[in-house]
């Protein structure tokens, strides 16, 4: 069954996202203008494309090309799966909780815009090197979400910790 966001739990990811935004600028010494200078969109289930939409995933990042003039620009797109977020909360009882999940989800959706951004990290690499890459995400969004994390946050790091993966994919 395909569950989307309601309103009010669209409202709280944007919050979300607002928040982890704040932290990766923090962490990476970032003005807001060079964070605003890694391009990328937020979308969930409702607004995404047939290949955007995955079913073993709490979210896909995408990198689109176009052109502006002469200049070839790239940017992201965080393509939520609403289903397997929801899905997991539903299934945790309220042993997990939404905010805290969506704030990891958006931390490290936000730590790969900006590695894959800066060069640090190849959106492209082969398998083995995104596996990689995936390990270096999950700590610095530990390292990023350690300082605010409060009793429910502690277990959704937890979770990540012990092995539990966000299912990222990269298109």
């Amino acid at each position: 069954m395909t569950m989307y966001f309601n309103p009010s739990q669209i409202s709280l990811v944007n919050g979300t996202f607002d928040q982890a935004e704040k932290l990766a600028v923090t962490y990476f010494c970032l003005s807001h203008e060079e964070m605003k200078a890694h391009r990328y969109e937020v979308k969930t289930l409702e607004h995404l494309e047939d290949h955007e939409i995955v079913d073993r995933a709490f979210a896909h990042l995408c990198k689109y090309d176009c052109q502006k003039g002469k200049d070839k620009l790239q940017f992201f797109r965080i393509c939520l799966q609403d289903s397997r977020i929801l899905d997991a909360v539903e299934r945790a009882n309220s042993f997990i909780k939404l905010i805290p999940l969506m704030l990891y989800i958006a931390t490290h959706e936000l730590v790969h815009v900006v590695r894959f951004s800066r060069g640090e990290g190849d959106f492209d690499a082969p398998l083995e090197e995104k596996m990689k890459e995936e390990e270096r995400v999950h700590y610095i969004t530990r390292n990023i979400l350690k300082p605010v994390a409060d009793p429910d946050l502690k277990l959704v790091i937890d979770c990540f910790r012990n092995q539990y993966d966000i299912g990222d994919i990269f298109n």
